[in-house]
């Protein structure tokens, strides 16, 4: 029986809703999981809610519920905030159904049989919100170490001896047979292990709520003893079958649950039952809000509803605003140190990788396209530039991808598409065409080579937008790993679809704010000024005039007149807007050098900011005809 790759989110505690933290960590676990069954792999992948505990009867009684109707509303909630973000999950496990509490009650029996588990009796303090036992020494002001209230406890319990698991946990770590991730983690890990292991109460009296310990009723199973147990009772054990899962090739958490309980406490209750160890755990930092842990408590949580609505505004697409969240939360992972995550920063990532990246590749290689060889894939081979290019990503991500550093591996993935934009300036193919150089439709096959290659490798991440990029390029989505960066991927002959612009730029913020209304005086100054025939030169070598190529171009939506056009300036790249909509289609004006005057000062125009202005004369119905040099110049060469 072929084992399944199996990888995990923690499951969460009901006690709250799902922010852009809990995102990251199942996003992170979704894109795993899609590039396994790219690779040709049979993947698993489970998340869900961790749903016992004293915690959770409490606030079902403040909400007016029964414990079990206040998890299953919260639960729903969880899996329905899953479900919107489109994360592909095989299983979404709950550990009040019957299989987890089987499973639990097995695992304690086990341990029990085995010697691991006595009796004796607690007395200490219960740090209820953190569902977790507090030494004196760590009370701080009264309260534990996460500033929470404690309440003393004195009750019979059973404990788990977790000292004895001292030495056969610092071996597997050290040999790597259990590999915690990232280094300084496991560094902590080994760490906290030397400083020895204290037996952990693993049950408490019976609330009405939870697992009863088997053979003691009057006691339930701690919350979180049966809450690790969930990743091994998603298998079936200890029914037959259950090896075809376990052990899970990765868990992934946060750091906070990291090093007490997954990397410790969990392997041990794993040797002790005599079950093979996790071959990863992994835990990432903390997404921060101006440096503070994002947290409900401390009100300063970025919802993910909030972030798919901003970008949804913004122009974008139900699913490509889902996709926008999902890269931001890849592109931002805190892998080894916290990341501070706004939507400030959300809007930077989006406007620099999305909308000029990936965006700005897919809208000029179409249009290219469509403007230099009628819209269909050429014949022949590739630049070996291009496809060199491509293997090098491909391998990037790879190799980021052995040690899960996904951030990584998304930015080999538009690295692709950030080679294109720059093959597309170093080749011109403006230039080729207009020169009749034979070699332009290589330069095409290879630009629209790339576009394809990196369809493929960003599929992970965000598969609708690798969808909507497969479906303009005219074909199916490219889901075979082993295929991108072969040419025959992209079929000759193929007919591409028009551009459709998939992620509108975000424009900068500016004050608006209500003028009074021109005086009548003021108004007739106007005209007269206008009615000047003659300015001064001094006036005139104000205007600055400048040699300017059209990078990219689209309509505006809601406009009969204006295009919304990328220009280059020098070194310099600018956003014009234009009124030349009615005369000029965007493949008529990728490449076509113009005049602009540089130094005008930006404006608002359809709720786009337009840096400067095209130069263009007026034909025999007052349509516009641009205005371009007799040959081609440098960009941004002075026009006098």
């Amino acid at each position: 029986m072929a084992k399944r790759f199996y990888i995990t989110t923690p499951i969460y505690y009901v006690n709250s809703v799902p922010h852009v933290g809990h995102a990251l960590t199942t996003m992170v676990c979704d894109a795993t999981k899609r590039w396994h069954v790219m690779k040709g792999e049979d993947a698993f992948f489970l998340t869900g809610t961790d749903e016992n505990g004293l915690k959770v009867m409490e606030a079902a009684e403040q909400a007016g519920e029964t414990p079990q109707q206040f998890v299953d509303r919260i639960s729903a909630i969880w899996s329905d905030a899953f479900d919107s973000l489109n994360i592909g999950y095989d299983v979404f496990f709950r550990t009040t159904s019957a299989r987890h509490r089987e499973a639990s009650q097995a695992l304690f029996t086990v341990l029990k049989d085995n010697g691991h588990i006595y009796l004796d009796k607690y007395e200490g303090w219960y740090d209820v919100s953190a569902e977790t036992f507090v030494r004196e020494a760590d009370l701080v002001d009264g309260k534990s170490p996460d500033g929470n209230e404690v309440r003393w406890v004195e009750e019979e319990n059973w404990f788990f001896r977790l000292s004895a698991f001292e030495k056969p946990l610092l071996e597997k770590i050290e040999s790597g047979e259990l590999l915690l991730l990232p280094e300084g983690r496991r560094n902590e890990v080994l760490s906290f292990v030397k400083q020895g292991l204290r037996d952990l109460c693993v049950s408490r009296s019976n609330p009405g709520w939870g697992i009863p310990v088997p053979g003691d009723e009057g006691k339930v199973i701690y919350v979180w003893f049966d809450a690790l147990i969930n990743y091994l009772a998603a298998t079936g054990w200890p029914a037959a079958g259950w090896e075809k899962l376990w052990p899970a090739d990765v868990h992934w958490m946060a750091k906070e649950i990291f090093t007490r309980f997954h990397a410790t406490l969990w392997p041990a209750m794993l040797m002790g039952a005599g079950l093979p160890l996790p071959k990863t755990v992994i835990a990432h930092g903390w997404f921060t809000f101006n440096e503070s842990k994002m947290s409900k408590s401390k009100g300063n949580v970025v919802s993910h509803v909030d972030v798919v609505k901003r970008f949804e505004e913004a122009g974008c697409t139900h699913e490509l605003a889902v996709d926008v969240l999902r890269y931001c939360l890849v592109k931002a992972l805190p892998y080894d140190n916290d990341t501070n995550f706004t939507m400030s920063e959300i809007e930077r990532i989006y406007n620099a990788d999305l909308a000029n990246d990936l965006g700005n590749a897919l809208n000029r290689t179409l249009t290219m396209a469509h403007k230099f060889v009628d819209g269909v894939v050429p014949d022949g081979a590739c630049d070996s530039a291009a496809t060199a290019s491509v293997a090098a990503c491909k391998a990037r991500f790879e190799e980021a991808m052995k040690t899960h550093q996904l951030n990584d591996a998304l930015d080999a993935a538009v690295d692709a598409a950030r080679f294109l934009n720059k093959y597309v300036d170093e080749k011109a193919p403006w230039a080729l065409a207009k020169s009749g150089d034979a070699s332009l439709a290589e330069v095409v096959r290879s630009i629209l080579f790339l576009l394809r290659s990196a369809e493929g490798m960003v599929r992970p991440f965000v598969p609708s937008t690798a969808d909507a990029i497969a479906i303009q390029l005219g074909l199916t989505p490219l889901s075979d790993w082993k295929s991108i960066g072969e040419e025959s991927s992209l079929p000759a002959g193929t007919k591409v679809g028009q551009p459709v612009p998939m992620f509108p730029r975000l424009e900068a913020k500016v004050q608006t704010g209500t003028s009074a209304p021109q005086s009548q005086e003021k108004k007739k100054v106007q005209t007269e000024e206008k009615k000047s025939e003659f300015i001064e030169f001094a006036d005139f070598m104000k205007v600055e005039l400048r040699v300017a190529r059209i990078m990219e171009a689209e309509p505006v939506e809601g406009s009969d007149k204006l295009m919304k056009l990328q220009v280059k300036v020098g070194d310099e790249k600018r956003q014009i807007l234009a009124g030349i909509k009615q005369k000029y289609s965007a493949e008529d004006l990728i490449g076509r050098q113009v005049v602009v005057v540089a130094n005008l000062k930006p404006r608002k125009m359809m709720g786009h900011e337009s840096q400067g202005m095209v130069l263009a004369a007026d034909d025999a119905v007052g349509q516009a005809i641009l205005l371009e040099p007799d040959k081609e110049a440098p960009e941004g060469t002075s026009v006098h």
